[in-house]
């Protein structure tokens, strides 16, 4: 796998062994993050669309629409509706919150490399301790740049969910006027 990575991609291999495996984590819980993100913004753009036509031709084919058994069905749609528009939702915000704690716990784990090779030469060495440094700075950088870029991919995806869970509620209660 490596050898396919530094074929392609030969910088990220450096990049990899920097970092140490914290950043190894770090990316992989980037991939999963945006997976499950570019999941979300697929559903709501071309399956949501079909599912919601659905729903309302379920609903329209009632003829009784004020009894409450029609109530408890059109709270029931609507119940399905919003929770297929917040599917996933709550792992991508954990993901997001876990990158930059990973990224800290690099910089620990840096820090204890610097402190190792300080103890080890007895000097102040800048290159004994170069190690450590680059390993606490890449793995925090890389946490947060992952945590913020999926704090703003969560926030189109859940303003689209948000919209839409809008939308289907306002057609309900303009149905339910008439």
């Amino acid at each position: 796998m490596l050898n396919l990575v530094d074929t392609w991609l030969p910088w990220l291999g450096d990049l990899l062994e920097l970092g140490g495996p914290i950043l190894s984590l770090i990316l992989l819980i980037a991939f999963v993050m945006w997976s499950l993100l570019f999941e979300r913004l697929y559903f709501l753009s071309w399956e949501l669309p079909k599912h919601l036509g659905v729903v309302v031709a379920l609903w329209q084919q009632r003829d009784d629409k004020t009894s409450w058994y029609a109530q408890q069905f059109r709270e029931n749609l609507q119940w399905e509706v919003r929770q297929g528009l917040r599917r996933h939702f709550p792992l991508i915000s954990t993901l997001i919150k876990v990158c930059p704690l990973l990224g800290l716990l690099g910089t620990v784990l840096g820090m204890l490399e610097v402190f190792d090779a300080l103890a080890a030469t007895g000097s102040n060495n800048a290159r004994s301790m170069a190690a450590g440094i680059s390993k606490a700075t890449v793995t925090t950088l890389a946490g947060m740049v992952v945590s913020i870029f999926g704090l703003l991919g969560n926030l189109v995806a859940e303003g689209r969910a948000n919209a839409a869970g809008d939308r289907l509620a306002a057609f309900f209660s303009q149905t339910q006027d008439d």
